[in-house]
């Protein structure tokens, strides 16, 4: 912005005396130093939003690369989870694999299934009674 300052000050000092002086009947006109200005502050505000879109670019690109680690962490713990789900899933079928195993887990999940029946029971009659 500095040059741009530089330039207009180097600018009306150059044209200044131009308004008086008559060599040759010239005289430049209040409309075009009028135009001048208004080009002036048109230059401005558009370096102005230029530079507004250039920070808001700088921001969104800030902005994508931190979602871009966020989706790349995600994406390793998705793996990593995926790794270990397949593993258990194998040891599932390990097990199910023999007779021996499928009785052994039959026994355990009816153990489970009457341990929740009791405690929903007990917890029916305490509120019933409560």
């Amino acid at each position: 912005m500095n040059f741009r300052r530089e330039n207009r000050a180097s600018r009306t000092s150059l044209f200044d005396g131009l308004d008086g002086l008559e060599e040759g009947r010239l005289r430049a006109s209040s409309s075009y130093a009028h135009d001048e200005r208004d080009n002036d502050e048109a230059l401005e505000n558009l370096q102005d939003r230029v530079s507004f879109l250039k920070r808001v670019t700088g921001d969104i690109h800030e902005e994508v690369k931190n979602h871009n680690r966020l989706l790349d962490k995600v994406g390793n713990k998705m793996d990593s989870a995926r790794g270990i789900m397949s593993g258990t899933i194998n040891r599932f079928k390990l097990v199910f694999e023999k007779k021996s195993n499928r009785k052994s887990c039959k026994l355990i999940a009816y153990f489970v299934l009457l341990f929740l029946i009791m405690y929903y029971l007990i917890r029916l009659l305490n509120y019933i009674k409560g």
